[in-house]
């Protein structure tokens, strides 16, 4: 069974690190830097995405958006190139499930599978073995790509029908962003009026308050470090969800909201490519205080 990965970014690059260490793999991406980090630690390079569908069985990909797995598959040199029946895509992007069900009709109409396999938890989750995965496929395509996304975790859930997984991811997404908004909101509030930031910190920690915003963002934040999660990537999935919710008559007034705050952030610091923890940013100038160096 010959396993492919393209897209090697932070998170694409962590996972098909992980799978190297339990099975060969060859790896594409349009960086060469990546491809040379993964070929460095024993990969085999594919010349294009269609090259790589002519010597695997299984392909995954971990690419920004949709848009970006659609040309990966049906554009120039794409992977439809050198698909035959039998052959199985598995996209752990964080994309549209509306637009991942498309192309997996497309490509069922010629024998060929693609199911979704997001993943949460950053590149350090993946590195560590402990990222959770959240598949949507058939039970057979679920049967036959677990026993490879258990070299990368445990933690494996399959979440329903194809596109079921990035529905599940984006439900993780759009509530992690929210409370960060309400986490980082609230601490300026009490900032604002004389609380420690480091004692909120502990009680919300102990507290009916807590998250990964107080347990893990604020912490990092204090200690001069950020998180490595692009705010772009993070209104991305904001607006993806918030896109599903009113296709599906299902009301996001919360995350709608959280999607214009992050918004005005990359605005006002003029590039979504930073951390989404610099949102704090856009929070200590509306409440006038200073938390954080």
């Amino acid at each position: 069974m010959n396993l492919g990965y393209i897209g090697l970014g932070n998170m694409g690059g962590a996972l098909a690190r992980r799978m190297l260490l339990s099975a060969p793999l060859r790896v594409f991406d349009l960086n060469p830097d990546a491809v040379r980090r993964l070929t460095d630690l024993g990969a085999q390079p594919s010349q294009s995405p269609a090259a790589m569908a002519q010597e695997c069985d299984i392909i995954m990909t971990c690419l920004p958006t949709s848009d970006h797995l659609r040309d990966a598959i049906f554009g120039a040199g794409g992977m439809l190139e050198g698909l035959t029946p039998g052959k199985l895509v598995v996209d752990q992007t964080t994309g549209d499930p509306n637009e991942t069900r498309a192309m997996a009709a497309e490509l069922k109409e010629r024998g060929i599978d693609l199911i979704d396999a997001p993943v949460s938890g950053g590149p350090k989750g993946a590195d560590a073995g402990t990222i959770a995965i959240m598949v949507g496929a058939p039970q057979g395509l679920f049967d036959r790509i677990r026993p490879h996304l258990e070299t990368v975790s445990p933690n494996i859930f399959h979440c329903g029908a194809v596109g079921a997984g990035q529905t599940m991811k984006l439900v993780n997404n759009v509530v992690s962003a929210c409370n960060r908004i309400a986490t980082f909101e609230a601490v300026a509030m009490g900032a604002k009026n004389g609380l420690d930031l480091k004692k909120m910190v502990e009680v919300l920690s102990a507290g009916s308050g807590q998250s990964k915003a107080v347990t893990i963002s604020l912490p990092r934040m204090l200690s001069g470090t950020l998180g490595d999660f692009a705010l772009d990537l993070m209104l991305k999935d904001v607006r993806l969800a918030c896109q599903l919710g009113r296709a599906s008559g299902a009301p996001m007034t919360a995350a709608n909201l959280t999607h214009e705050i992050m918004r005005s952030a990359a605005n006002m610091l003029g590039d979504g490519s930073v951390s989404v923890d610099r949102v704090i940013d856009l929070i200590e100038r509306n409440a006038d205080v200073k938390m954080f160096k």
